[in-house]
């Protein structure tokens, strides 16, 4: 069943889309991937540098700006993945912590600890979790 996934930056909505892709990785909360397309023009804005995932291969990311507020590097897409995640070369993941608020379905997520992982936490999902402090070597 889809669900509503709506972002909010600078006091304005970034993103409100039920076509979001959840992903689901060892010892994490889930990170939501949504299209290219469900961001208005200008709010992505793309930044140097990159990093690896063993699964999904080289991410790429996104300064996110909106309402006069940028966050830097808080969005990213893996332009080229890994087979079996090829859905993810047209959608962006966002850290929850560095918007002023993510919802899934009404819920307001909170973000996953640590300024690495993208998890986006609601009330159902019981931890522990990697981000935090020692727990990184899972």
């Amino acid at each position: 069943m889809p669900q509503r996934v709506v972002v909010r930056l600078g006091g304005e909505v970034i993103v409100d889309t039920t076509d979001a892709v959840r992903v689901l990785e060892t010892s994490h909360p889930p990170v939501y991937y949504v299209p290219l397309a469900a961001f208005p023009d200008g709010v992505l804005v793309p930044r140097a540098g990159t990093s690896f995932c063993e699964f999904k291969g080289e991410a790429h990311y996104f300064d996110v700006t909106a309402g006069g507020v940028v966050a830097e590097r808080a969005g990213w897409i893996y332009p080229e993945p890994t087979r079996r995640f090829e859905e993810l070369g047209t959608r962006v993941a966002l850290y929850p912590g560095q918007m002023d608020s993510c919802e899934i379905d009404g819920e307001l997520v909170t973000s996953q600890a640590g300024d690495f992982y993208g998890g986006w936490i609601t009330k159902n999902l019981v931890g522990p979790f990697k981000g935090a402090p020692g727990t990184m070597g899972w």
